[in-house]
């Protein structure tokens, strides 16, 4: 089975070819740098992050370039609430965002332009466009004439007509650039500068970018006339995507991308999240603050991230206290899961666990349910129902194990399950640190005293002094050492 996914410019589910075999070029709308990343965006950003690392997973090259937008009303606004400047608000959130997808374990992008850094892509391309008559300059503003491009609302299904019709002149009377437009529906590539606003030196004086045009001549400056896939969130359909596709569609006479993806939305208990209704979260505070629903523990990172990919990309994702519970709840099954080896692999006899564990067997039943799910539009939900199944067995004979008991699968075989538990939770990003306890800091008793105490202790028993031995035992337990006595006078230990 090839892989498929949905192109929201077709309207339909159409296999994966990509324009050079085995590479991919894929552009992701980034954030605009004026505020915290919110719910919306931890959605996002995981989910083309899973399909970028499944790219990648199923052999294909992949160039992952993700924009940020640090030319913006809404960023000016907040420089003057904050008595900074554009500049520093942009930086600031940058970093801040940084720090959140890291937190998610987000695989950093290839390359994150910026508007700023792109301004004489930006003003090539609205010359371009004025020489095709696509484009015109007014009073120092430059605007794109969309009744000219014959596929505009390609993308999102959208007749201008029909949206003229139903604005009943609401659309020119609510445009304060009104006047200067020859048509209500053209939209700006330039802008002229306005008082105490930053501004750059162009052929229709001072001014700064539209928004529309920024993401153009990004992916035109890092991948040229066309990419393989452009992702964002479905609010970005109209007008974003539209007018990107008007603009270097327009000027290129080439696609500007073959698939357009496109997430759902993220509600509150059912409502669309805003700043108005009073729902609105960004991910520092899910993450950082205690929950009651929680138990007044906070929520792993891991969880959202599971959460997240519970639900189908494409449909509307709806955060409630009961769903994030439940995400916390299945976190612990997979975490427990991934840490078998680390914990009961000494107990199995399993050979010494090396930083790079070799990968799982590429015929296996697990991976092939894993790989048809996922070939099926990314189909996540699914995905996990493999990995959910992979926990449980090795949760299963943990228990077992962790009370001193035998279990009856052959150790061989765990040793493949959690092998393959491992690298499917690689592929959606989900880890367990610390994963690889010799490369973490580790506080407590080293193995080598351990060993030398579980000795005392024998030593105490085979005396019938007891009380020693009971007290190695708490000793070690207050220290995370569990103690484990086995028939025939064995005793295993695990660190909690």
């Amino acid at each position: 089975m090839s892989l498929r996914l949905y192109n929201s410019l077709s309207r339909q589910k159409e296999p994966l070819v990509t324009a050079e075999p085995n590479i991919v070029k894929m552009y992701c709308c980034g954030v605009t740098v004026y505020d915290y990343c919110h719910l919306g965006h931890a959605r996002s950003y995981i989910v083309w992050d899973v399909v970028r690392r499944y790219l990648m997973w199923r052999g294909y090259k992949v160039r992952y370039v993700q924009n940020f937008t640090d030319i913006d009303d809404k960023i000016l606004r907040r420089a003057r609430e904050e008595h900074s400047t554009m500049e520093a608000v942009s930086e600031k959130y940058i970093q801040a965002y940084f720090e959140d997808m890291a937190r998610l374990n987000i695989l950093p992008a290839d390359e994150y332009p910026r508007a700023t850094h792109t301004l004489d892509g930006i003003k090539r391309l609205i010359h371009e466009l004025e020489q095709q008559g696509m484009a015109y300059a007014a009073a120092g503003d430059v605007y794109y004439s969309v009744r000219k491009f014959t596929d505009y609302g390609k993308l999102s299904g959208r007749k201008l007509e029909e949206m003229q019709a139903g604005a009943s002149g609401r659309v020119e009377s609510s445009d304060p650039e009104a006047s200067k437009k020859q048509d209500p529906f053209d939209f700006a590539l330039w802008k002229a500068a306005k008082p105490d606003e930053p501004a750059w030196e162009s052929d229709w004086g001072k001014g700064r970018p539209g928004w529309h045009i920024e993401c153009s001549a990004m992916v035109r400056d890092r991948f040229g006339d066309s990419i393989d896939i452009h992702t964002g969130g479905a609010d970005l359909v109209f007008p974003h995507h539209e007018n990107e596709i008007a603009q270097s569609e327009a000027v290129t006479g080439k696609p500007l991308s073959r698939y357009w993806m496109h997430n759902g939305m993220v509600n509150v208990d059912g409502e669309k999240m805003s700043k108005s209704l009073g729902n609105f979260t960004t991910i520092r505070q899910l993450l950082d603050n205690p929950l009651p629903i929680l138990n007044d523990t906070t929520f792993d990172p891991m969880a959202l991230r599971l959460f997240v990919l519970q639900a189908q990309y494409r449909k509307p994702l709806d955060f409630t206290d009961e769903a994030i519970q439940a995400a916390q709840h299945s976190w612990v099954t997979i975490r427990e899961g991934l840490l078998f080896g680390w914990n009961h692999g000494p107990q199995l006899n399993w050979p010494d666990l090396p930083p790079d564990l070799p990968k799982a067997p590429a015929e296996s039943e697990a991976i092939d349910q894993f790989r048809r799910a996922m070939d099926d539009d990314f189909n996540t939900p699914e995905g996990l129902a493999v990995l959910f199944e992979l926990a449980k067995t090795l949760k299963r004979n943990g228990n077992i194990l962790k009370h001193g008991g035998q279990t009856d699968t052959p150790s061989e075989n765990l040793y493949q399950t959690w092998l393959c538990l491992r690298e499917l939770a690689g592929v959606l990003g989900l880890v367990a640190p610390p994963e690889i306890p010799s490369v973490q800091p580790q506080t407590g008793p080293s193995a080598e005293e351990i060993e030398a105490l579980i000795t005392r202790r024998q030593s105490a028993r085979e005396s019938k002094d007891f009380a020693t031995a009971d007290q190695i035992r708490d000793e070690l337990k207050a220290q995370g050492i569990q103690l484990i006595d086995q028939p025939g006078g064995v005793t295993s230990w695990i660190r909690e």
